[in-house]
């Protein structure tokens, strides 16, 4: 797995990316994110890391809080550069574990299961620490997950379907779950017709594991939800909202 390329480091598949995530990018997707972010900057700017092509930042600068953004894919922010609204943001191209933009952002947010394509639990400690880094007293740091769906496996089984559509159908694949590995799977119809394939490596993390991160980072936990319209996180929830402040 660990052999596996990041697709988002290629060109043509950030040039399909909004394309492929098209449900994704949806105002009724989208507008509560936004909200939550907004209210949890509480006056203060943003900084996303992984902003990707701008799915939440760009309508976030529209709300008139002070976006920046992180990305290590250059062709993502090529798309994200493209766009209208775009001249508005600082982006930086570099990784969420080390690269800095800043200091005193009253939020740091990390979306769309991004916590997972770091591959190691190291490197997802170190970002929590430099999300901490970031954030001014006060400050908050939201992460959007999915909560992993091993149960569904049974004894022998690996691959989990968890989309469905006539645009996209999506399998995770659990090759190794002593080392809390996940590939997920892709195929995607694009509206020209073609269909296309990506895999993702990522390493799954729980709810639990990642508010011992936070507290190594001098981050507490004052929310959980399970979705973006904060309904109660609960055992049955197959994601969750995360909302930690910096202490």
């Amino acid at each position: 797995m660990r052999e596996l390329t990041d697709p988002h480091l290629d060109p043509s598949v950030a040039a399909r990316y909004d394309d492929a995530h098209r449900d994704a990018f949806e105002p009724l997707r989208v507008n509560p994110i936004v909200d939550v972010l907004a209210e949890a900057a509480a006056g203060g700017s943003a900084l996303e890391f992984a902003i990707g092509t701008g799915r939440v930042a760009l309508p976030l600068a529209e709300r008139g809080v002070d976006v920046s953004g992180i990305d290590h894919s250059a062709p993502m922010l090529d798309q994200l550069h493209a766009k209208p609204g775009s001249e508005h943001i600082h982006t930086s191209h570099g990784d969420m574990i080390s690269t800095r933009c800043g200091t005193d952002h009253g939020v740091v947010f990390l979306l769309f299961n991004t916590v997972m394509n770091l591959q190691t639990q190291d490197d997802q400690v170190r970002c929590f620490a430099n999300a901490g880094a970031h954030l001014r007293p006060g400050g908050r740091f939201v992460i959007e997950v999915m909560v992993p769906e091993v149960h569904l496996l049974g004894t022998s089984g690996t691959q989990v379907p968890f989309a469905l559509s006539d645009t996209h159908l999506g399998i995770d694949e659990y090759p190794d779950r002593a080392r809390q590995t996940l590939i997920s799977h892709h195929l995607s119809v694009g509206e020209d017709g073609t269909a296309r394939r990506t895999s993702v490596p990522m390493r799954y993390v729980w709810p639990s594991e990642l508010d011992l991160m936070a507290q190594l980072a001098g981050l507490h936990l004052e929310h959980r939800w399970a979705t973006w319209d904060k309904a109660p996180f609960t055992s049955g929830s197959t994601a969750h909202v995360s909302v930690w402040t910096k202490t």
